[in-house]
């Protein structure tokens, strides 16, 4: 047995092996040691290796997939090793013959399709970055839904789209550069190496066309050879880790750059569209707005926020869609149907890698059910082209349906192992083995009562043993008739006791046989009928995908126009103009957390709208606190919202197509690459404007904080000028300094808007309204002492604040402010002066000196205690 295990182990030495004995996955060996510490399960010891004792773990067959996922998610890869046979068979080759064994999928954090490894409303891609010559490519693929997508990219841009999809998994040839590795490490991806024949285009294609049973890829598009070679490393892989058996995926669909609003890194981050700068989805823009009913349908809302669209068709038809859904009447019956559809596309990909059971079959008949529902409910309705589309999606698989109804229970199983999943009356033959397993006593005293009746014995008794099996029975004063014609031709005689002769019958045989049998073969009925129902449905694949993606097309448009109606958001008018004017715009997740509070909102103006060849940038100054930060957000937001083809949080919003959102908002630092907070924040400028182009939407704030106020000065001075000149943005541009504001009257297209505050008894009061004009301070030390700063501190601020002021800003401290008011002077902190010393002991030292603590009683101490009380008051 340890040779086989070394010689499967030595085929995947990168991946620990669940080695499967009996009712567990055992390991051995470091696997067994790294498996031990990563489970936390305890390590065993079992025979010898070399001499030294052979470490030992494992876990249950059954409680598997949890371990699965401890394992994917501290970055393992786990190989699992089957039995291929029954002992018993093993045994036929020799008494101490292998049972044979061999690994039948390797599982990857990018090739999880159980739904407990998984998150439902998360898509898992897989990801293969391709480079053939000059061009680089990048394809993806859930595995779990079918979804496989290609796109042809730069370098520069690969970044950007793999903080977009955040695959689990990245694919890479052994040739990839060195670059391209560096930048995957500094994205945090550890990437799969696969060698350079994964990668070859020719391969590829041939690949590619076998698995869709085509002659050719150009039926689904133009792919060039490395957009080809990335297809054809997924599927590769894919037939490595799963053995041969390729998963349901959807013909490759082609994504390009400019059909996408472009957003890179730094800026999903900034702007927390699908997860928070905590890491969790708990405060970011997708849970704000996430109000759909299924998990496919929460999976495209979250690919919708990921990639809004530039395309205005695609904007407008997604728009009139939710449009209607706030509109009809249907909406509650609609969501309510929703909220019963399952899973499908998992399912199917399930059945289709061979992993599912009975109740994937009853997942797609009841995604089939509430499909044909809601197909019934829009029936007459006014759709638009969207949903018309989606609708007739819905439609045409009735007799699967039929199928599936007739031959499934309510309630099946989790496994066809364990049986009982098809409904009665489905199989006649299946009908009469359940009886039999389930009521062989009555068929048995059916038959004893018949054969009493043709024999004239009514003494005659069917029993049972461990020896002879079934057996009828009579008394020894009957045997002579049953053994005589023409009773003897029925009732074949078996054993003569003192008081009983026993018979059986050819049919008694049958039945025994039968009624032994009756489980497994019931069992194997059922496996049967799982297969022929598993094809039926795999035969309909494509039309059950077009089906999964309908729903979730209503659910998405539909859980929009809640939202809208819900918190009173506005159609936006998006159009190919360069206009961008919102009125009374909000922060969608600020909004919804204040409401959640019982608090409402300030809303707020923006209008950055921009003639045909100018800018347009308010530059925006105030307090910390007063919520600059905030509006730079909702104002990004609500372009991102738009172009994703919902309604926004404004009374109004006309938005011109944005191509690009860049956000250099808030501090951060990375130190593993040796970076500080300002070398973050340049490099994240510089990509800024040196990408941005006139359709780009920029928000930018505090630029030049992080070094000395002339320099931070300066360069924030010149970025706003680039802005203007030469990238030409729609921008929102927020600082303190304030030198800036005089930038309005010498730039064309650049506005200075500020946000109020107002002082009230020497408090500052936040407003969290933005208007014209500039801020003449920024309330530093105001907002310092609401984050709680010792009163010693803020004074001496104060101080040290008005001094400044008084003199020449940027220069050296007056040297008044040095000599007469150190920084930790006395009366800075508010310390009195320590007392001069006097010459000679005080009374109260005297009197100390003359007592003797071991002499004095407890009364005695108290007394002495109380004088000298009396010596310090004099």
């Amino acid at each position: 047995m340890m040779a086989q295990y070394l010689e499967i182990k030595a085929q995947y030495p990168d991946a620990l092996l669940f080695y499967r004995m009996g009712d567990f996955y055992e390991m051995f060996f470091d696997d067994a040691v790294a498996a031990s510490e990563a489970l936390d399960i305890a390590l065993t010891k079992r025979g010898k290796h070399g001499g030294e004792d052979i470490p030992m773990c494992g876990v249950p067959v059954h409680a598997a997939e949890g371990y699965l996922l401890t394992l994917i998610r501290k970055g393992f890869r786990v190989a699992v090793g089957e039995q291929l046979e029954s002992p018993e068979k093993a045994k036929k080759r020799g008494y101490k013959a292998v049972v044979k064994r061999d690994v039948v999928r390797l599982v990857t954090p990018g090739t999880l399709t159980e739904d407990s490894l998984l998150e439902a409303r998360r898509h898992n891609y897989l990801a293969a970055i391709a480079h053939v010559r000059d061009t680089f490519a990048l394809a993806w693929a859930d595995i779990s839904t079918g979804a496989f997508n290609v796109m042809p990219l730069s370098q520069a841009r690969i970044g950007a789209e793999l903080a977009r999809l955040a695959p689990a998994e990245v694919l890479t040839s052994e040739t990839t550069e060195t670059a391209l590795r560096d930048m995957l490490s500094d994205l945090g991806i550890e990437a799969t190496v696969l060698g350079a024949a994964s990668f070859d285009s020719t391969g590829a294609e041939a690949r590619l066309t076998k698995l869709f049973g085509v002659t050719s890829l150009s039926g689904f598009g133009d792919f060039d050879r490395a957009q080809c070679a990335a297809m054809g490393a997924i599927v590769d892989y894919l037939d490595i880790t799963q053995k041969g058996r390729l998963p349901l995926l959807r013909p490759p669909r082609s994504e390009t750059v400019n059909r996408l609003m472009q957003i890179d890194a730094a800026t999903r981050r900034n702007l927390e569209l699908t997860a928070s700068l905590q890491g969790g989805r708990a405060g970011s823009l997708l849970a704000s707005v996430d109000r759909t009913a299924t998990a496919a349908g929460a999976r495209l809302l979250e690919r919708r926020i990921s990639s809004p669209s530039r395309d205005l068709t695609v904007i407008r038809d997604r728009l009139a869609a939710v449009h209607w859904a706030t509109q009809t009447p249907l909406a509650k019956a609609l969501r309510d149907a929703l909220r019963r559809v399952p899973d499908l596309d998992r399912a199917l990909s399930r059945l289709g890698l061979d992993r599912g059971g009975p109740r994937d079959l009853a997942t797609v008949r009841n995604a089939l059910a509430q499909g044909a529902q809601i197909y019934e409910a829009l029936e007459g309705a006014d759709l638009p082209e969207l949903l018309e589309e989606a609708k007739q999606s819905l439609t045409g698989q009735q007799s699967l349906l039929s199928l599936l109804e007739d031959a499934l229970i309510a309630e099946p199983p989790l496994m066809a192992r364990d049986g009982g999943f098809i409904a009665p009356g489905y199989d006649g033959s299946l009908d009469e083995a359940r009886t039999l397993r389930d009521e062989g006593r009555g068929v048995i005293a059916q038959m004893q009562a018949r054969y009493a009746e043709e024999t004239g014995v009514s003494a005659l008794k069917i029993k049972h043993n461990n020896v002879l099996g079934y057996f009828i029975e009579t008394t020894a004063t009957h045997g002579p008739k049953m053994m005589a014609p023409p009773l003897s031709e029925t009732f074949i005689h078996r054993q003569t006791t003192a008081n009983q002769v026993r018979f059986t019958t050819v049919e008694l045989s049958e039945l025994e046989t039968r009624i032994l049998n009756a489980g497994n073969q019931a069992l194997e009925i059922e496996k049967r009928l799982y297969e022929r129902l598993k094809r039926a449905i795999l035969e309909e694949a494509p039309a059950l995908s077009d089906l999964a993606l309908a729903l979730a097309e209503i659910d998405v448009s539909l859980g929009l126009a809640d939202l809208a109606r819900q918190r009173d958001w506005c159609e936006p008018y998006v159009d190919d103009s360069r206009a961008f004017h919102v009125e009374a715009g909000r922060h969608p997740v600020v909004e919804d957390a204040l409401l959640k509070a019982g608090t409402s909102f300030v809303s707020n103006d923006c209008d950055l709208s921009a003639d045909s060849s100018g800018a347009a940038v308010i530059l925006l100054t105030g307090p910390n606190m007063a919520g600059k930060s905030t509006y730079l957000r909702q104002n990004a937001l609500i372009a991102l919202l738009a172009q994703m083809g919902s309604f926004v949080p404004a009374s109004t919003a006309h938005i011109g197509i944005v191509s690009q959102i860049f956000s250099r908002v808030g501090a951060s630092d990375d130190l593993a690459r040796g970076r500080s907070t300002f070398m973050v924040e340049m490099v994240e400028t510089a990509a800024i404007l040196n990408q941005a182009d006139d359709r780009a939407l920029v928000i930018l704030d505090e630029i030049g904080r992080g070094t000395a106020t002339y320099d931070g000065l300066s360069i924030a001075w010149a970025t706003l000028e680039h802005l203007q000149s030469v990238n030409r943005v729609r921008g929102l541009f927020a600082t303190h300094y304030h030198e800036l504001t005089q930038l309005a009257g010498t730039l064309d297209g650049v506005k200075n808007a500020t946000v109020a505050v107002k002082e009230w008894d020497g408090e500052v009061i936040f407003l969290h309204e933005v208007r014209d004009g500039a801020a003449d301070r920024s309330y530093g030390v105001q907002v310092a002492q609401l984050a709680g700063l010792p009163k010693a501190v803020i004074e001496r601020a104060r101080t040290v604040l008005n001094a400044l002021e008084e003199g020449e800003r940027g220069r050296a401290a007056p040297k008044a402010l040095i000599d007469d008011l150190p920084l930790f002077s006395a009366a800075a902190l508010s310390v009195e002066p320590a007392a001069s010393p006097k010459s000679g002991p005080s009374p109260v030292e005297q009197k100390l000196a003359a007592m003797m603590p071991d002499d004095m009683t407890p009364r005695d101490a108290l007394e002495a205690l109380y004088a000298l009380k009396a010596a310090l008051d004099e």
